[in-house]
């Protein structure tokens, strides 16, 4: 069975507004899920500000969206199930067949295909869009999480939290290539733009291993220093890149800090303060601005990512954990 290389987290997502007149320009819009507040979020990216809450399962966690823009796929956690939100609707309208505890989520770029992580039975997911069911599982690491998958659509790279692997897993024959050993607690895998290089981040360890994906050899690790913090405080998650592949942009948790990197030389060029225990993140369309997810300040943050400079908080739901943005 083919498959097709998934969207980004932060991937392209319409949102059509029925009073708009005709011909009008649509603002790009944000999802955010709010972990304890079984919401998500919705910001306009023009105004910078939320429009509507949507109510959803338990614990929401995982969010992408489907390449049509027609749907927003939502890990509810405690309720063993992925929830379906029409973007039209702004109101959840199925279920996707998850499995046990879906933590983390990507979507085939023909959208055919969900693959979730599977935290409480150390699975990884395939689930057919069209018929809501699952295609198959693999297991894996102890407390999966992060997902990626290669440019050239092959491999799908799952990371787990207590193993402290990250799993390259080929999909057409459906079967483990390599496990690759990376610091405490790996929560997020990204590969670079251009595919050459997967990106992992250690939350316990405070590292980001880049992985050469064919000889599945570390072949450097990033470490951060922020003046002031204890070297614990500094927990990376959530990894972006930009289009253009120089740039990526680190999440550190409880330190509230966004790491920027230059990806040729692996140096953090600045640290920038954002809002307490920073996760995920997303960029806006055109890649202006970054969007993060702030757990326990319960706000998003907006970064200027031209100028590397916070310029707003837009105040969301009880511990915002993911967002996804598109057009």
């Amino acid at each position: 069975m083919p498959f097709h290389s998934p969207l980004r987290a932060a991937a392209v997502l319409f949102c059509a507004v029925s009073c708009a007149a005709p011909g009008a320009a649509y603002a790009a819009t944000a999802y955010v899920s709010n972990e304890k507040g079984d919401s998500v979020s919705v910001i306009n990216t023009d105004k910078m500000d939320v429009i509507k809450t949507i109510p959803v399962g338990q614990r929401p966690r995982g969010i992408a969206i489907s390449p049509d823009g027609k749907y927003v796929y939502l890990c509810a956690s405690d309720d063993d199930t992925i929830q379906i939100i029409d973007t039209k609707k702004l109101q959840v309208v199925g279920n996707l067949d998850s499995g046990l505890d879906p933590e983390l989520l990507i979507v085939s770029r023909d959208g055919k295909y969900v693959f979730t992580s599977n935290e409480n039975n150390n699975l990884v997911t395939v689930i057919d869009t069209k018929t809501h069911r699952q295609v198959f599982s693999i297991p894996v690491g102890v407390e999966p999480e992060g997902m990626a998958i290669s440019p050239d659509d092959k491999i799908l790279v799952n990371t787990s939290e207590t193993t402290n692997i990250a799993t390259f897993i080929d999909l057409a024959q459906r079967k483990i290539v390599a496990n690759v050993l990376v610091d405490s607690r790996p929560r997020f895998a990204q590969f670079t733009p251009d595919g050459k290089e997967l990106w992992v981040s250690s939350e316990v360890g405070g590292t980001v291993a880049v992985i050469d994906p064919v000889t599945h050899v570390i072949k450097q690790k990033i470490s951060f220093a922020i003046p002031g913090l204890e070297s614990d405080a500094i927990q990376p998650v959530g990894i972006n890149f930009t289009a253009d592949g120089k740039t990526a942009f680190v999440a550190l948790g409880p330190a509230n800090h966004v790491a920027v990197i230059d990806v040729k030389t692996k140096k953090v060029k600045e640290y920038l303060l954002v809002g307490q225990r920073v996760w995920h993140m997303a960029f806006t369309p055109d890649g202006k601005y970054l969007y993060t997810a702030n757990g326990v300040s319960n706000d998003v943050s907006v970064i200027d990512v031209a100028a590397l400079k916070v310029i707003k908080s837009i105040g969301v739901g009880e511990l915002p954990w993911g967002v996804t943005i598109g057009k």
